[in-house]
């Protein structure tokens, strides 16, 4: 069973600077924020130009897919990865990734398996993913953007850059600028006007987080203590975990190319087993946050579930039921501690989502 830890984030620098003046430093953040934002929503940084990154990360989605597809397609038309895009909301505070030695667990990280290993590293990858924005390297990127309307923003804030990995690096800067700001992350939710006893809950969302805290065993893995780094409550302990879902049998990824899949249909995703070598932790994948659950639908590494009522029931009795769902996708290393056979009863599994619908941000504006 998992223990509850503090997190000690691993940010990127943007979110500190040597200024003494706090008016100097609220406009250097605001200006890398308004670059990061520009550079989040162009659609002519992919190839073929006409998906950005808000094109997967939509904020009335909680910054996941506007569409709700299961995985997502890529700029050519046709692709697919084979994980679902998460809700990138929140999951931007992931720390470095390290390993957690009591829990025999790795921690942090980013995308869903953890292959890499912080925020600033991993906002390289979707643009020159051919699966994804398609741009092949960072010179193709680096080519487009000095063409943007925003360029001559980019060398006032950060200086001219003398090498395209060095101007790669202004531009992760900034979308970790605004991907870690409160417009991505404002802390609106029902939850917390309640947590800052502000507003009160109805009786059903008091019940479901009595049940999210003990018989739902959530809080568990979904912590409900404040991170150290943000000194907010995110939700999640950022570990992995094999919950045991079962293969998406419509992952678009299974048709796609031998050269992109050489398994085919018989492609077994063994998350962040698989990213360290270690069969010890195949099919593990990061626990997310529940924040913006409710409207980020599909769920898990697969998009294999639809509805967050689906999830709640197949937490409670996968191991009671197991007739009702495929087996997992991945047999070894499944965790039959903390879900499973949760003893919840219909009337508590409907509690519980009302609970999680509370997390939806922007609940007054």
């Amino acid at each position: 069973m998992k223990k509850v830890f503090v997190l000690i984030g691993v940010l990127s620098a943007v979110l500190f600077s040597s200024c003494t003046d706090d008016s100097e430093y609220t406009v250097v953040v605001s200006n890398k924020i308004a670059i990061g934002k520009s550079i989040f929503f162009d659609k002519n940084l992919s190839n073929p130009i006409g998906q950005a990154c808000a094109s997967c990360h939509a904020p009335e989605t909680g910054f996941s897919d506007p569409l709700h597809r299961d995985v997502s397609e890529g700029a050519v038309t046709g692709t697919f990865t084979n994980i679902n895009s998460p809700n990138l909301a929140y999951n931007v505070f992931s720390p470095e990734r390290t390993y957690n030695t009591t829990d025999e667990t790795y921690i942090g990280g980013l995308f869903l398996n953890g292959r890499s290993p912080n925020l600033k590293e991993q906002l390289t990858h979707p643009f020159i993913g051919p699966l994804e924005m398609n741009n092949g390297s960072i010179v193709n990127v680096v080519s487009k953007v000095r063409n943007a309307s925003y360029f001559s923003e980019i060398e006032k804030e950060y200086g001219v850059a003398k090498t395209d990995e060095e101007l790669m690096s202004y531009i992760a800067d900034a979308l970790v600028a605004f991907e870690t700001s409160k417009e991505v992350n404002s802390f609106t939710s029902k939850f917390d006007y309640f947590n800052k006893q502000l507003i009160k809950f109805t009786d059903d969302e008091k019940k479901g987080l009595a049940v999210f805290q003990g018989k739902g065993k959530c809080a568990q893995c979904h912590v409900l203590e404040p991170d150290e780094r943000t000194g907010k409550i995110l939700f999640t302990d950022f570990s992995y975990d094999n919950i045991g879902v079962p293969r998406n049998e419509k992952n678009p990824f299974y048709n796609q190319s031998i050269a992109v899949n050489p398994a085919g249909f018989n492609f077994i995703d063994l998350g962040i087993g698989v990213v360290v070598s270690q069969p010890g932790h195949n099919g593990k994948f990061r626990v997310p946050t529940l924040r913006n659950i409710a409207i980020s639908a599909p769920y898990f590494h697969n998009g294999s579930f639809k509805t967050l009522k689906e999830v709640i029931h197949f937490y409670n009795v996968r191991d009671v039921n197991p007739s009702e769902f495929s087996a997992p996708e991945v047999l070894e290393n499944v965790n039959r501690d903390e879900l499973g056979n949760l003893k919840m009863t219909s009337q508590e599994e409907s509690q519980l989502e009302a609970f999680l619908e509370t997390l939806t941000d922007h609940y007054r504006k």
